[in-house]
């Protein structure tokens, strides 16, 4: 019984840690930023995207995402997509405001919504790969996250959006 107990024990363990080496998520002083993750890209493409589970403002004050950057591209963008009538539109926005006590998403496929846009990418974006990636806040300053190549496990639903 006691080994029976043992065996148990340690395959929870280690289900737990498998589960806690698969989430990653970053804490930039009132901010919290879920899962960065980007999707694979075709070779030869220059650009790709960099989306986040959601940033989630835990403070009373609000900030703003005033810009992101890596190694692995010549530009970094912060786009907004929208819907308009049967099309997707996606735009360069100066900053994105992250209200006090709220959680704003920036999923992949997401048809109203935000993403960091990879523009001039040094090499595609393989799934598994990992990359630094700085964001600057006005108030949290600046903070370095790892961000996942993965493929997305489904598209959420109106997704029409893709990057070329």
């Amino acid at each position: 019984m006691n080994r029976a107990l043992t065996s148990l024990a340690g395959l929870l363990a280690a289900a737990l840690l498998s589960g806690a080496a698969l989430a990653h998520d970053f804490k930039a002083g009132d901010l919290r930023i879920d899962h960065p993750y980007a999707t694979p890209t075709r070779p030869g493409l220059k650009t790709g995207g960099v989306y986040f589970r959601g940033i989630k403002n835990t403070g009373t004050q609000p900030d703003r995402l005033l810009s992101a950057s890596t190694p692995r591209a010549g530009v970094v963008e912060i786009h907004r997509m929208q819907m308009d009538g049967d099309v997707m539109r996606m735009r360069a926005v100066p900053a994105l405001d992250l209200p006090a006590r709220t959680d704003v998403p920036l999923r992949h496929g997401s048809p109203d919504g935000h993403h960091l846009m990879l523009l001039e990418l040094k090499q595609p974006l393989k799934d598994g790969e990992r990359f630094p990636i700085t964001l600057t806040f006005e108030r949290a300053g600046a903070h370095e996250v790892m961000v996942w190549v993965q493929t997305p496990k489904r598209a959420p639903s109106g997704a029409g959006h893709s990057h070329p």
